[in-house]
């Protein structure tokens, strides 16, 4: 739906380069062709290795302009890009003259009404201006001329005014201070179907990019930083910039009738004629009026058909539509060809009932060889690892050994452990069915048993249920403590089935880790000595060892050959093009947009779908399918359960055709077949794109995966570079069982459960149990060990397993007195979600943040049909609190610290942003500060560091920052941790580069914490500082000091000076040569206004 134009933020990132010299000099057909060949140049610097190439025409109704067959009087005429410039020798006719003269007039003025927020460019609102530049009057049959002649640069068509409109909190009533909630705001309509259409003109091909005003001059100059980090201004334009897009255009319209005049001239065809007819499409009718269906959905089926085409005729029938431009990058479609099943055979034999209840519920004649495999691996006792593919038959190997012991004996008990409640009530409803068919069976209790089970439930389901659906935290902090309680069912455990194995990693791995251990350690205390381990993962690089780990167990069996059917599989690597598909100076265009064309073209071909990405909603309505909608649903992990079953439920039903989810889904969670999945952006790692990718296809029937690129370096290297994706090895699975923080922990939560016995729980613990036991914990008269009071009352309440947390803030609809929970958000994503005044999403509808109590924990929203979202500005100062320990460097008069650390994040105002990104208001608010604590460490930044610094002219701020993602990028070589375990202050260009004076001086400090964990910290940062002088010396070497995960986007950088910093810090300034340094950064690293002061030693408390 296009939309006002106005002050415009493009996402193509530009770099300085030099400009190259031409060796050719050739005579221009037009004058505005003399900026052509730089305009050239550019496009060939700016492109990626992948070429888009453009099409020979662009669909509709315009004749063919095919070049007849070469007769070697004329080469053939090349169909060229539209920012390659075309001469011609043919003099120009008047018609075309005329066109000329509107297309610049038309430039001109939309141009100049880009800069003006509020000013729609209507064809009623330009026509008068534009009426005075050419002397006549404007009609829109020369528009239409004029798109016909660059139609993917231009759009000229009717729109709704309502989505025109965007003054709920105009900049008038901004003044400095005013609290969000005292702005007046616009009740929702109600659509009483009666919408009033205007005629809208776009230039598409491009924006004006954001600039700021100079602080010494006042004249527009080139934004240094993101959008986030702008002053709460809006943008402003130089002449400069606007005559260069003015006169781009002007070239790409040239080059346009350049090349219709040449083929004209060669197809013996009048241009005048020619151009008429083919403008004929280009002429806008309002849609209340239209009664042709436009070529994009002249090709869509009428209703959603039942049974789909293939997935290659689905592809090249998508091919043909206008919308695509060669998006599949080369070499990035690739086809996995069908693979039949392969069976095996069970060594023993399965019961008359086992084998009706497989044929009845699934239709199983025979298992294949991978399930038949592992349980026969079962059946001779062994411990069971399971590396399939997703979607692979993974969840029979543990249902049938644990019925098959059921049959033998009623009293046997199995404990299936998921990491999602979602997948739990999958597996319990898929088990459930198949105990109907089998006899003796079928009143057995098998029950959920996590945090959403009532209490008045909770015993009869301990006392009588066989089988209980779980997770690792329930096992955590209500089984294990109640041993007591749980001793028959302790007893009676055959089976422990942990289902997503890979998703134990890292430092939540280590907490399940010992989870195990603690669970064996009371299983063999009350005399069980049997428990068999079943686990299933997604293909991981090593997942014998880590199930090894995990469980504490050295017998384990893997089964890695996968012998389940897969019907042909196809993967597209597919590049978001610019907005001007020929001309790359355009900017690319927005990923989500592409994604959700493409969703809407597979949903309404009959191609179940899910996408991990947003917003669908327009692109169904503006291919005239409302009713298609209501089949589309969002889903992710804060939705209320109620509402994520129904979801699930429906999807599985085949009532909704889509589904567009966060990774929430990336989990197992089987809601039916799925002909296709689309990713919106590279998803992080290889392993996730793999898992999401493997969703498609679950019913061996075709199946399609697509990876749309975005704009960012990492999506763009596999766009240029679709190999990678198939042939990476997937990163090995770590845990990290010697986290003295995380040891502890579980330590103390097993001598509340049984006092430890020092030797002999080292079979669990590990050797490093006696220190512990020793020197944190209480020992009695008979020399076993008791929790430390102080994790009293209740230990495991004490050790959060997960970074996932406990506040969640309710998200209320009060839109017409309403007063229902729309969903729940955690603390910390609520924070920078939720402010008054800022727009909130919710199944792709728009709400208005009315009402933030920080106390109450709620949000209240309202329901608003308007067509911006909300970005927040926000600022986080992360500082030492008290020192608790030290660590000298050594020959270093240099120290470590290490304490609690105060985090303190304000969000003081958001920007109002289009769909296009283009800022349409600034709006301050008023939030409290948020206060959260952790652990980690510091460092101050010696005297003599800062002195080189300043003699030098050194960004401080620069190479402080530089130095600390230095830091951060090595941890992983000497503490076991996840990417965004260990975090920093992340330096904001906005502050560091400013020209005036600022409040908020910051300590010359390397300051690191952890981000999970709590006020207690996760006990990584407490390794690293255990290393933190092997961490400096190794980054003295380092080649890069940028991290792709810097929230600043790595702007305020300085290698040369994080080399100072890490020099003085290991004693050795004496050894930086001086006169090597650069003197002053790059103008990409401003000296600024320093922002920085030394930094005062931290007392201890």
């Amino acid at each position: 739906m296009p939309r006002l134009k106005a002050a415009s933020v493009s996402d193509q990132i530009v770099r300085k380069r030099k400009r190259k010299t031409r060796e050719n000099g050739s005579p221009a057909a037009d004058p505005s062709d003399v900026d052509a060949q730089p305009e050239e140049d550019l496009a060939e610097t700016v492109t990626t290795t992948t070429k888009v190439p453009t099409k020979t025409h662009d669909g509709g109704k315009k004749p063919k302009r095919t070049p007849k067959k070469d007769n070697g009087t004329k080469p053939k005429l090349a169909r060229h890009g539209s920012s390659t410039v075309v001469e011609t020798s043919i003099p120009w006719p008047e018609h075309f003259q005329k066109l000329g003269q509107v297309h610049r007039a038309l430039n001109i003025v939309y141009t100049f009404c880009c800069t003006r927020k509020h000013l729609a460019t209507t064809f009623e609102n330009l026509k008068s201006t534009v009426e005075g530049h050419i002397k006549r009057e404007l009609v829109v049959e020369d528009v239409a001329q004029i798109a016909a002649l660059m139609p993917r640069a231009i759009n000229f068509s009717y729109v709704d005014e309502a989505m025109l409109q965007i003054n709920l909190m105009g900049a008038e009533e901004n003044v400095s201070g005013k609290k969000t909630r005292d702005f007046a705001i616009a009740q929702p309509e109600l659509d009483n179907f009666e919408h009033k259409e205007v005629l809208l003109f776009e230039f598409i091909d491009g924006d004006l990019k954001r600039q700021v005003q100079h602080a010494k001059t006042g004249e527009p100059t080139k934004a240094a930083q993101r959008l986030r980090n702008e002053d709460l201004k809006m943008p402003v334009f130089s002449q400069k910039q606007m005559t260069k897009l003015i006169e781009k255009r002007n070239t790409k319209f040239t080059s346009a009738v350049n090349s219709l005049l040449n083929q004209c001239a060669e197809d013996g065809a009048d241009a005048v004629e020619t151009i008429i007819a083919m403008s004929v499409p280009f002429i806008p009718v309002p849609e209340s009026r239209s009664t042709t269906p436009g070529p994009e959905r002249s090709l869509l089926p009428a209703t959603i058909p039942t049974e789909r085409k293939s997935i290659p005729e689905i592809i090249e029938e998508m091919k043909t539509l206008e919308w695509y431009t060669g998006q599949i990058v080369p070499d990035g479609h690739r086809v996995f060809d069908p693979q039949p099943p392969i069976y095996g055979e069970l060594n023993f034999q399965l019961t008359q009932n086992m084998v009706n209840a497989l044929y009845n519920t699934r239709n199983i004649e025979q298992l294949y060889a991978h399930q038949a495999e592992a349980i026969n691996n079962l059946h001779n006792l062994h411990n069971v690892i399971v590396s399939t593919s997703t979607s692979s038959g993974k969840s029979l190997i543990y249902q049938i050994p644990v019925l098959h012991q059921l049959e033998q004996d009623i009293n046997t008990r199995a404990m299936y452990i998921f990491p999602t409640k979602a997948l739990a009530q999958d597996q319990r409803r898929s088990l459930k069915e198949m105990l109907r068919f089998m006899g003796g069976l079928q009143d057995i209790l098998v029950e959920t048993f996590d945090g959403d089970t009532p209490m008045a439930d909770r015993n009869y389901i301990r006392d009588e249920a066989r089988i209980i659906f779980t997770n690792p935290d329930m096992l955590h902090i209500t089984i294990l403590p109640q041993e007591e309680a749980w001793r028959s069912f302790l007893q009676n455990l055959k089976f422990v089935v942990v289902d997503e194995l890979h998703v134990y990693n890292g430092l939540f791995g280590a907490h399940v880790a010992f989870i195990m251990r603690r669970l064996r350690r009371i299983c063999a205390a009350v005399g069980n000595h049997h428990v068999k381990f079943i686990s299933c993962s997604a293909t991981v690089a090593n997942p014998e060892a880590h199930m090894k780990t995990i469980f504490g167990v050295d017998e384990v069996k893997l089964t890695d050959f996968d012998g389940s059917p897969s019907g042909r599989k196809e993967f597209l690597c597919w590049n978001t093009p610019f907005k001007d598909p020929g001309d790359p100076t355009s900017g690319r265009g927005n990923s989500m947009e592409e994604s959700a064309k493409l969703f809407c073209q597979l949903v309404l071909r009959g191609v179940r779908c899910e996408a991990l990405l947003a917003a669908v909603k327009n692109e169904l309505m503006n291919l005239e399918r409302p009713e298609v909608v209501a089949r589309v649903m969002s889903y992710r992990g804060g939705y209320t359960p109620q509402d994520r079953r129904q979801i699930e439920r429906e999807m599985f039903d085949g009532k909704l055709v889509g589904i567009v989810a966060t990774s929430a889904l990336e989990l197992g969670v089987d809601i039916g077949s799925l002909d296709a999945v689309i990713t919106c952006g590279f998803p992080y790692t290889i392993a996730n794109l793999r898992q999401q990718s493997g969703r498609a296809g679950r019913r061996n029937k075709d199946s399609l995966s697509v990876l749309v690129g975005d704009c960012f370096p990492t999506d763009q290297f596999y766009m240029s570079n679709p190999d990678e994706i198939f042939t990476k090895p997937n990163s090995e699975l770590q845990v990290d069982l010697e986290n003295l923080l995380v040891l502890e922990g579980h330590i103390q939560c097993a001598a509340y459960e049984m006092p430890i016995n020092a030797e002999a729980d080292q079979v669990y613990f590990g050797p490093l149990l006696t220190k512990i036991a020793t020197e944190r914990m209480r020992k009695d008269k008979d020399g076993f060990y008791h929790c430390n009071e102080r994790f009293l009352p209740q230990p495991s309440r004490h050790v959060a397993i997960r970074d996932t947390e406990d506040t969640h803030f309710a998200i209320i609809d009060i839109t017409n007195g309403k007063n229902t929970v729309l969903e729940e958000l955690e603390a910390s994503r609520a924070f920078f979600t939720i402010y008054e005044g800022g727009i909130f999403l919710h199944q792709g509808n728009t709400y208005l943040i009315k009402e933030f109590s920080q106390e109450r924990m709620i949000a209240k929203v309202e329901y608003v049909k308007v067509d911006w979202t909300t970005q927040q500005r926000d600022f986080t100062d992360i500082d030492p609190v008290e020192t608790e320990a030290i660590r000298r460097i050594p020959n270093s008069r240099s120290k470590a610290f290490y304490g609690p650390i105060k985090i303190q994040q304000v969000v003081f105002g958001f920007f109002k942003i289009d769909k296009k990104r283009r800022i349409l208001d600034a709006v301050q608010v008023d939030n409290p500060p948020i206060i959260l604590f952790s652990k980690g460490m510091w460092l101050d930044v010696p005297k003599a560091a800062l002195d080189i610094l300043n003699e030098k002219k050194l960004n401080i701020a620069a190479a402080i920052h530089a130095a600390e993602h230095a830091v951060l990028s090595l941890m992983p070589n000497f503490v076991i941790s996840m990417p965004g375990d260990v975090r920093t202050e992340c330096k904001v260009a906005l502050k560091e580069f400013a020209k005036k004076e600022t409040s908020r001086k910051r300590p010359a400090r390397l300051t690191f914490y952890d981000a999970k964990g709590g006020a207690s910290g996760s006990g990584i940062s407490t390794k690293a500082f255990e290393f933190i002088d092997t961490l400096l010396d190794q980054a003295c070497c380092l080649e890069c000091c940028c991290d792709e995960r810097c929230k600043e986007a790595n702007q305020v950088m300085s290698k040369a000076g994080a080399l100072v910093i890490i020099m003085c810090l290991l004693g050795k300034e004496e050894e930086i040569d001086i006169d090597a340094l650069p003197f002053g950064d790059d103008e990409a690293v401003p000296a600024g206004i320093e922002t920085v002061v030394p930094a005062a030693e931290v007392q201890g408390g």
